[in-house]
């Protein structure tokens, strides 16, 4: 973690992330897309759908390999990256055949590392396998929820999830929310750690540098009038005049539950997790 000095006010208890251990070099051409950006006015009616959001550094995106396409073939590391579009670093993998591919980069994984995407690759930082293979006790990210469509759970910074026990088909796994859930055995995963698990203690510091990720300014509903916001009116300041909070457009907020009750993968749910 980088700690600036208070040369300004603004600069005052402000962190930034340390890039030192990441490679010099620019992103892989080859694996760079652009995607517009879907934020900000409608063009049909002008009107903001999308609030809070618009401006900030151009980007690319990193065409990241979630899944194992290249099975049994050992893979070297030769650059690790930052990714503007993720809280995670980024690993840049070399196949034998000369064919190249991004990764969610784990903890500790150094330049010049060899990894495998195999169904019983032995124990190691970065290596992907199934979790059936995996022995209880091991830190796991990028866990696929269906077999061979690729990792979605587990892969922002310093994430992880806990092999707990293997029962049947079925692999428990506590998740990084605390959350128990069982995920078929089949499925991959890969040994480790997310990288970046300082980026929980990263502090902005000032708006100017909020504006360049990409945020807009956020105004309280209390502040504005009753015409634009369920909260607004009121002479000076005064309390919302509800018995619970709702969004600008009159719906229940905060505390209430969005998850829907007919999911497909609820029942896989062991134990619910802890409220805070």
């Amino acid at each position: 973690m980088k700690i600036y000095k208070p040369t300004t006010p603004s600069r005052r208890g402000m962190t930034g992330i340390d890039f030192s251990q990441l490679t010099k070099k620019r992103p892989e051409k080859r694996l760079l897309k652009y995607i517009k950006r879907s934020v900000g006015r409608s063009k049909s009616s002008g009107r903001i759908t999308v609030r809070h959001k618009g401006g900030g550094v151009k980007k690319l995106y990193r065409i990241i390999e979630f899944a194992q396409t290249k099975m049994d073939a050992p893979a070297k590391v030769i650059a690790l990256e930052y990714d503007p579009n993720r809280t995670a670093f980024i690993a840049l993998i070399e196949y034998q055949d000369k064919v190249r591919q991004y990764i969610i980069a784990p903890q500790n994984l150094k330049v010049g590392d060899e990894i495998l995407f195999s169904e019983s690759a032995q124990l190691k930082i970065g290596n992907r396998l199934k979790l059936k293979n995996i022995p209880v006790g091991t830190n796991v990210y990028n866990i696929e929820l269906e077999s061979g469509k690729g990792g979605k759970m587990v892969r922002s910074a310093g994430s992880s999830a806990q092999v707990l026990a293997l029962e049947g088909k079925f692999v428990n796994l506590k998740m990084p929310s605390t959350e128990v859930r069982k995920v078929n055995g089949e499925c991959f995963a890969s040994v480790g750690m997310v990288s970046n698990p300082e980026n929980r203690y990263y502090t902005i510091g000032k708006a100017g540098k909020s504006r360049l990720k990409g945020r807009r300014p956020h105004v309280r509903g209390s502040a504005m009038n009753p015409v634009d916001h369920p909260h607004g009116g009121g002479e000076g300041r005064q309390p919302i005049g509800l018995k619970h909070p709702k969004t600008p457009w009159g719906k229940p907020a905060l505390g209430v539950k969005t998850r829907k009750s007919k999911r497909w993968t609820s029942r896989y749910i062991i134990q619910r997790r802890k409220k805070k």
